[in-house]
């Protein structure tokens, strides 16, 4: 098995694990999970989702209770898990450390029964998390099937005490192990067992990670066209930044998780990428690398240089968040008094970002290009230096808001995150209330007004694009016919370059829902001057409900009546065309 995809929401800009998640999008993590269990699946590896569910932050999440609606979490929280198990026929879902709504998740019948398997139709078996599990019978009833790794509560001694003291049938036991030999013979495990490890292609596997960072990096600003930089105008470019992010290819390898040792076959550094691109270019300019130890030699190496690099990042890692969304002090190096007093000196400096989450960036308007490559891995150097120098032009979009403020959105009070303890006896356990509901992510935004640094889904390029012509057919359905979204994208600049088009819908005012939800996105890559036609689906039955609304007294999906509003942009806040269409249901509301 493979322990993944983790499909938790970002929540809370500060979680620890968010460099391990998709975004802040239900939809856009239903779609990314269900691409890679595909993948892991057809290879005969069961693929386990998790953390199954409401486990969107690290602090106290073994003991912690998390308080969340039945809406919430049916068009939130669980509904990557339900397009996963939909869309993917998911193997296992593994159950978090916390409570939820005062009960743990891994002996939660509300949880791991009702919703999970009456609900979102779930078939396969359910592991807990590493310690997760709290008890025997209770647990197994509430419909935990595996107890992960070694056992506490699931041993032969409790198992058969709890049987013959008659709070666990056989039947019940039978059932556990029928879900998990059914997925192993689905997958051809039984027949066709796993017994040899085929030697890893560090080659290719090098290529798909590069193309992977270079089609993920995010650019985040580029005024003046400071990006790319032209390497035939410098005969000096000046790299700083502390080791951690400018002195080795960055990983996440800092603390308790599983992330805590990589050994890999070789690493291209920051150093190593650049004069990597500019042999490439047939540049002779020189790299030099300061590690930032004394920010007045960095600043003056700048001063001196035709451009400045300055790589400055966070560590993200499972078991704790971040205490603050500022760049800490990392290797003795205060990262933003290093970026200010480098654009100081050099006004021709761009930041590069190595980060697992958003962060705060108060010196956003001195710098005039800032590239977003996250944990860029093993082939670090060359990702960089490929985007930075233009000979791949990026084309990637945040999965998650940048907010402007340490509190803001769901995480704006501390009884949001990271808890607050209900009855004053102690600091643990807290208790977590999703009181924001579903005003999360770019929909708190887009309900308040407030403009974000950095909007859902935004990402410019070296070229530029125009969105136009937009229809949607048809004007009026029942809800029970495809939704068509058509428009043109064309590439206007002088670079071939891709942009993603992405499709919004609001529901009618009735419907008591943010402004707008992701229901669709596509992704186009363009030469100069060329325009496509990009069409995309609204499926009123697809796994992801995009009409529709849950319905707590129904306990069902529900479709409003009304008018919706289609929304075409490339980025949340930058809609380019919308239209509005009718939809009238026999049973709506």
């Amino acid at each position: 098995m493979l322990l993944t995809p983790g499909i938790n929401l970002g929540r809370v800009a500060n979680a620890g694990r968010n460099f391990e998640y998709f975004g802040e999008d239900p939809y856009l993590a239903g779609v990314m999970a269900v691409a890679q269990v595909n993948a892991v699946q057809a290879h005969g590896v069961q693929s386990v989702a998790k953390h199954f569910a409401a486990n969107e932050q690290e602090t106290g999440r073994n003991t912690m209770d998390t308080i969340v609606d039945d809406r919430t979490m049916h068009e939130l929280y669980m509904l990557p898990f339900e397009m996963t198990i939909q869309e993917a026929n998911l193997a296992a879902v593994m159950c978090s450390y916390p409570r939820l709504n005062g009960v743990f998740a891994c002996e939660n019948e509300e949880l791991l029964t009702d919703w999970l398997r009456e609900d979102l139709g779930f078939e396969g078996y359910v592991m807990s998390d590493r310690g997760a599990t709290h008890s025997t019978a209770p647990a197994i009833k509430a419909g935990l099937d595996l107890e992960f790794a070694s056992p506490r509560w699931f041993t032969p001694e409790l198992i058969h005490a709890a049987l013959d003291a008659g709070t666990l049938a056989v039947a019940v036991i039978d059932q556990q192990l029928d879900r998990r030999f059914t997925v192993m013979f689905e997958l051809g495990q039984f027949d066709d067992p796993i017994n040899s490890l085929t030697p890893i292609d560090f080659a290719t596997n090098g290529q798909r990670i590069q193309d992977i960072g270079e089609k993920g990096s995010v650019l985040l600003k580029n005024d003046h066209h400071a990006l790319p930089l032209k390497a035939g105008s410098l005969d000096s470019v000046a790299l700083i930044g502390a080791p951690t992010f400018a002195g080795a290819a960055k990983f996440n390898s800092q603390g308790p998780s599983d992330a805590i040792v990589v050994t890999s076959p070789y690493t291209v550094t920051p150093e190593q990428g650049l004069n990597n691109a500019l042999d490439a270019l047939g540049s002779d300019a020189t790299v030099t690398y300061n590690n930032a130890s004394d920010i007045a030699a960095a600043a003056a190496l700048a001063a001196k240089s035709d451009a400045a690099v300055v790589m400055v990042g966070d560590i993200s890692r499972e078991g704790v968040d971040r205490t603050s969304l500022a760049l800490l002090v990392t290797d003795g190096v205060n990262q933003d008094a290093l970026v200010a007093a480098v654009v100081a000196a050099n006004p021709n400096t761009v930041v590069v970002l190595k980060n697992g989450g958003p962060v705060l960036l108060p010196w956003l308007d001195k710098v005039p290009a800032v590239l977003e490559a996250w944990y860029p891995a093993q082939e670090d150097g060359n990702i960089v230096a490929n985007l930075l120098f233009g000979i791949e032009n990026p084309s990637g979009k945040l999965p998650i808001t940048f907010p402007t403020q340490e509190r803001e959105a769901a995480f704006a009070t501390p009884a949001q995150w990271p808890g607050v303890d209900p009855d004053g006896a102690g600091p643990l356990p807290l208790t977590a209330t999703y009181s924001e509901g579903l005003e999360m992510g770019y929909r708190w935004y887009d309900a308040k007004s407030v403009k974000p640094t950095f909007a859902f889904g935004h990402g410019l390029s070296y070229t530029g694009f125009e969105i136009s012509k937009l229809v949607v057919t048809p004007k009026t359905t029942d809800g029970t016919k495809d939704i068509t979204v058509s428009f043109f994208v064309e590439n206007t600049g002088d670079v071939a370059g891709a942009e993603v088009g992405q499709v919004y819908l609001g529901l009618p005012a009735a419907a008591n829902q943010p402004p707008k939800r992701l229901v669709g996105f596509d992704k186009v890559t363009l030469n100069p001057g060329e325009k496509k036609r990009v069409t995309v689906t609204i499926d009123p039955d697809a796994s992801n409900h995009p009409l529709s609304v849950w319905d707590e007294a129904a306990d069902a999906w529900s479709t409003p009546n009304g008018e919706y509003t289609v929304y075409v942009g490339n980025s949340s806040d930058n809609v380019a065309l919308q239209q509005t269409i009718t939809i009238r249901t026999p049973g709506g509301k």
